[in-house]
This record gives C-alpha cells, structure tokens and sequence, in this order.
C-alpha cells in the first residue's frame, strides 16, 4: 500500500525552547495540535528517546473519537523531534514518521516538519489541512507575550 509524505514550513515569533516545549508538554498538546472541530486528550507521555506517547482526538458534532501514539525516536532540546505514530484503529495501517526541526532566526524560529507514511486511506489534502489548521493554533500558543 503506498504512503504520503507532507512538508511544512513556518516562521514563528516565539523561541525555539518554547516551540519544542509545546510539542512535550500534554496541556500545550491538546491546546494546539487538534485541528478544528477535535478536542485532544493525552493518555500517555514518557517524553524522552525510546520513551512513548499516546493521545487522542474526538469530533465535537459527533463524538468519534481516534486514538493513536507512539515512540519518540529523537530528542535534541530546543532543536529536533523525531518520533512514530500508529492509528490505535488498524483501518489505516502502517507507521507514520514525524520530524520537527527548530532554528532559530533573527525574528524567532524555523519550523520544519516533514511527516512521512501516511496510510494511502488518508487523502494528502486533509492532512494538509488538519495540519495547518493546528500549526496556526501552535503559533497563537507560542507567540503570545505574557508579563511576567
């Protein structure tokens, strides 16, 4: 069965120790990571190499829900994430890989994601879109500027 690969790219205003921060910690997680219409749940985080995650996202109007997870694969604070991902529902088979790679730039941070395996059932575009959906929820988390 054959897999999909997308690729982002942003420039967010916030550093990259914030930016990686909000891709480990569980209630920065389920703020910005389920695209609209989804409320997130972590079931499960062990946020170092060969540790596991597992998490879940339900749709409002109807109540399904799809759960997923897997192992993190590389962690370099403040630069790179690497980790797998599995449907806990075997409809779309096979094992995702998702990589996050952080620079940090004049304004900010460069954020890069590649995501490669995605289940041939998953059209290319509505990845793209959940994924951007939850990218621009990411940047309000991270960019906002909060006194101390």
């Amino acid at each position: 069965m054959s897999t999909g690969t997308v690729r982002f790219h942003r420039v967010l205003r916030a550093p990259a120790e914030r930016v990686y921060r909000a891709f480990l910690d569980p209630e920065a997680m389920v703020k910005w990571l389920p695209p609209h219409g989804f409320t997130g749940r972590v079931h499960e985080l062990d946020a170092r190499v060969g540790g596991r995650y597992r998490m879940s996202f339900t749709q409002l109007s109807n109540g399904k829900t799809h759960a997923f997870g897997g192992t993190y694969l590389e962690l370099v604070a403040g630069e790179r994430l690497r980790y797998s991902d599995r449907f806990d529902d075997p409809g779309p088979p096979g094992e995702m890989h998702t990589t996050v790679t952080l620079r940090p730039v004049s304004c900010g941070t460069e954020l890069e994601i590649v995501q490669e395996g995605i289940p041939a059932a998953i059209p290319p575009e509505a990845c793209h879109l959940g994924w951007q959906e939850s990218l621009a929820q990411l940047a309000a988390l991270v960019e906002a500027e909060i006194p101390d």
